[in-house]
């Protein structure tokens, strides 16, 4: 693995880099609001993408590689993200076609930017469709309109018990449910099963 620093319009950002041997395409990962590069369901997702012969960034967020927990303006981190990942591009994953993904919140960055960033397809594990109501409010704002809004293929792995819903499936999004919740952590051979039989078909010459 490799560890590098890329600056952004809004700080310093980091990628993980695991190379793939021989690779044919590229995954970027971004973490969940609060937490980071090293969640289960990540990990998961970069070991079967190695065995798919996929490299893979796995990308903090400058708030994070800040030492700050509270995640900014989604206007934010989606400049960061596409900052990071068009320097990526240039460089270490040149060459490659790209495809963008992330958990929870950084699924939703790389829905909102798949466009500008020239993903082949996204990746999203344990996707918040909609947060649950608080005690005495109403449910947060339904996000569905992100993942419909993503003109490429979809796989979206979710917790059968997720307490932000299940999307539906739809034109080139599938949906796997696995085990588990939000967190995504009681199955996780089942998320890199999920992951990699995805990309197998995404990152095949035939698909390219």
């Amino acid at each position: 693995m490799t560890t590098i620093e890329i600056e952004t319009p809004h700080g310093t950002a980091r990628a993980h880099l695991h190379a793939a041997a021989r690779p044919r395409a590229a995954l970027a990962l971004g973490h969940g609001a609060g937490g980071g590069v090293d969640a289960p369901d990540l990990l998961a997702a970069t070991e079967a993408a190695l065995a798919e012969e996929v490299s893979v960034a796995l990308v903090e967020q400058p708030y994070r590689v800040a030492g700050k927990k509270s995640q900014p303006a989604a206007s934010t981190i989606d400049a960061a993200w596409i900052a990071a990942l068009e320097q990526l591009r240039g460089a270490e994953l040149a060459g490659l076609p790209l495809i963008s993904g992330g958990r929870s919140a950084g699924a939703r960055v790389a829905c909102r930017t798949a466009g500008e960033t020239g993903a082949v397809a996204v990746l999203c594990l344990a996707f918040p469709l909609q947060p649950p109501a608080r005690k005495g409010k109403e449910p947060g704002p339904h996000r569905l309109g992100e993942l419909e809004a993503v003109e490429v293929p979809v796989l979206v792995v979710q917790g059968e018990n997720d307490r932000f819903g299940v999307p539906p499936a739809g034109a080139g999004r599938q949906v796997v449910l696995v085990a588990g919740d939000h967190g995504l952590k009681k199955d996780t051979a089942a998320i890199g099963d999920a992951v990699g039989r995805w990309l197998a078909e995404i990152a095949s010459p035939a698909a390219a």
